[in-house]
């Protein structure tokens, strides 16, 4: 007879903290939010600390490059995605370690022979008003001139006149050698009065933008995230096929931790990974495991010799595991479960493996929920596949922006590694979806929102870390009519309704 869990399998949603004693010290502004990224035996410190407790999706749709720096600035780590060739995630990991802060390589460039149309459609899509005018028009040729608003006007230029025609060009332009220091190179932007600095190398190929408002943005990332040369700290996915060619390009090209991607992992081809990387590197490489939603999951795993676990089976917003397979299991529930077997296993073998909570994550407040059940830290998928720095396209739709968001299980992703069964190389059946979500902006604005509700609620808790939050929470079931409770009630909305009346 099939076994038979007693308790419901519930969700972030139905649960609610209850508040606790508040200190005058219980004040957003002390708290702090470190947390393990990788585990550590009782009494030393783990290898890697995070300064925020958020991690991004191992999504096409989510880390690039781009994001990786942009949540490292803020002090997560965001896993690249390996649904892609080695040779371009190794890339990507490479390029994200190459980032020197205030340095940016140029992602809108055009040739001489590009036209204003050209612009314009990079300027759309990137939301930048600096374009590289290069030789072969890509981030490292050599440099010709650039173009800025001030080189064009839309209603008096046709869209075919060509870059040449109006760009400014390299003899009327201040540009700086590449050995050229931040500190130096805004010296010289404040002295000429230049909104950017081209920086080039010895050939004239051009290797970074420092911008002007740039400088105010490195003042303000007191909690940016860097391994022991100062480079952000970056994460990459792995999966159980071709992780013999794969984790060692990773790991040449500088990535710091590593995670098993797969919507599955209480698995042989999980511990064989593990194991490959344990036989070939010992505990220098760190790497993730998941994803379980019980206690036998994650003890497996621990005992296999991941860094972290991973927690959730088809919570995420575009995962539809549960409706395709009937399995899965409601995330409050498994994050509870697990959390509770991760501190029996430190109590009997004093080792302390993270747990990563991933999905279910609709509403900022469930991320306190989260850690308050335990989590050391979060992936999230849509959350930041909303923001500027995803990999993905803005697209305008009823007068709202939207961006692009789809499924490591989709068709459109094609990710079978994820789902592998150890079958044929080919994806058998959809579990993730091709959807949209709101733009929301940029990373940084959005992250700093949502971790000061957290750091809120946590005083209200009487916690200023997150341990602290985890023994002092005290957690109530709610009922279906609490929930609408919750929310605004009984009222006509000004701005639903009736516009906004003042």
């Amino acid at each position: 007879m099939a076994f038979y869990f007693n308790e419901v399998s519930h969700t972030f949603n139905e649960y609610l903290l209850v508040p606790g004693y508040s200190s005058s010290e219980c004040i957003p502004a002390n708290v702090s939010l470190k947390t393990p990224l990788v585990k550590f035996k009782r009494g030393e410190e783990p290898a890697i600390t995070m300064n925020i407790p958020l991690t991004s999706a191992i999504m096409q749709s989510v880390s690039g490059d781009r994001l990786a720096v942009a949540l490292a600035r803020e002090g997560g780590v965001s896993f690249i995605y390996g649904s892609q060739s080695i040779e371009d995630e190794a890339a990507m990991v490479a390029r994200a370690k190459a980032y020197k802060a205030g340095f940016v390589v140029s992602d809108s460039n055009v040739s001489p022979e590009s036209t204003l149309e050209d612009i314009l459609e990079l300027k759309a899509k990137n939301g930048h008003s600096t374009v590289a005018v290069t030789s072969d028009g890509t981030s490292a040729g050599k440099l010709l001139g650039i173009v800025t608003g001030r080189d064009y006007r839309v209603s008096r230029m046709s869209y075919d006149t060509k870059v040449k025609d109006f760009m400014t060009p390299l003899e009327k332009l201040i540009v700086a050698p590449e050995e050229t220091t931040l500190k130096q190179a805004n010296d010289i932007i404040w002295d000429n009065k230049l909104n950017s600095l081209p920086i080039v190398d010895k050939n004239g190929c051009l290797k970074y933008f420092v911008f002007r408002k740039d400088y105010d943005a490195h003042k303000e990332n007191p909690n940016e995230l860097l391994d022991a040369h100062k480079r952000y700290v970056v994460g990459a996915g792995i999966n159980t096929r071709d992780y013999a060619e794969r984790v060692p390009a990773l790991i040449e090209a500088g990535a710091d931790v590593l995670c098993i991607d797969s919507s599955e992992g209480f698995s042989e081809w999980q511990s064989r990974t593990i194991g490959f990387i344990r036989e070939k590197y010992g505990e220098s490489v760190k790497v993730g495991a998941g994803n379980v939603v019980d206690r036998e999951g994650f003890l497996f795993l621990a005992k296999a010799g991941a860094d972290f676990v991973k927690v959730g089976i088809g919570g995420g917003s575009i995962c539809i595991t549960r409706e395709t397979k009937g399995i899965g299991r409601g995330q409050a529930t498994a994050l509870i479960d697990v959390c509770k077997a991760r501190d029996e296993y430190f109590e009997e073998t004093g080792i302390y493996v993270p747990v990563c909570s991933d999905g279910g994550i609709v509403h900022d407040h469930h991320m306190t929920l989260a850690l308050a059940m335990g989590a050391d830290f979060l992936m999230l998928g849509r959350y930041f596949a909303r923001f500027d720095e995803s990999p993905t396209n803005k697209v305008s739709m009823n007068g709202n922006y939207y961006k692009e968001y789809w499924g490591e299980g989709s068709n459109r992703a094609r990710n079978w590694q994820r789902y592998d069964l150890g079958g044929d190389k080919k994806l058998s059946f959809e579990e993730g979806v091709d959807s949209y979500v709101p733009y929301a902006g940029t990373l940084k604005d959005n992250v700093s929102l949502s971790l000061s509700k957290v750091k809120s609620t946590m005083c209200n808790c009487g916690a200023l870390t997150i341990p602290e939050l985890q023994q002092k929470a005290k957690l109530t079931l709610v009922s279906a009519t609490s929930i609408v409770e919750g929310g605004a009630h009984d009222v006509i909305q000004k701005e639903t309704s009736l516009g906004n009346i003042k």
